[in-house]
């Protein structure tokens, strides 16, 4: 199993377990676990809706590809440690971190 963690938007922290193996990627999981994640786009980091933040364990996720770069930089403000849920595959590496669902735009 796979687990990390989740903050939601009112503060809510929740430890997620995932089998290893899934063929899932992050905002996936978090939509079928029940969290709020808007998703527009669908996973093809065009809309940034899935964004979440990595409190910790950032340093072993891949590092973002150059479209989650070109859509992370036209939000009006982030923080150095958001990803986009949708371009983060679960896998081991996912392993121990925490993320956290900020606000709504």
């Amino acid at each position: 199993m796979i687990t990390f963690n989740v903050k939601d938007r009112d503060g809510k922290q929740t430890a997620i377990e995932v089998p290893e193996g899934i063929s899932l990627n992050l905002m996936e999981v978090l939509k079928g676990s029940g969290y709020d994640i808007l998703a527009t786009c669908g996973g093809m980091a065009l809309c940034a809706t899935c964004r979440v933040q990595v409190k910790t364990g950032a340093e072993q996720l891949p590092p973002p590809g150059d479209a989650e770069l070109d859509i992370l930089d036209t939000l009006p403000s982030i923080e150095d440690n958001t990803r986009l849920s949708c371009q983060l595959r679960v896998n081991e590496s996912l392993e121990g971190c925490h993320f956290t669902i900020p606000p709504e735009d």
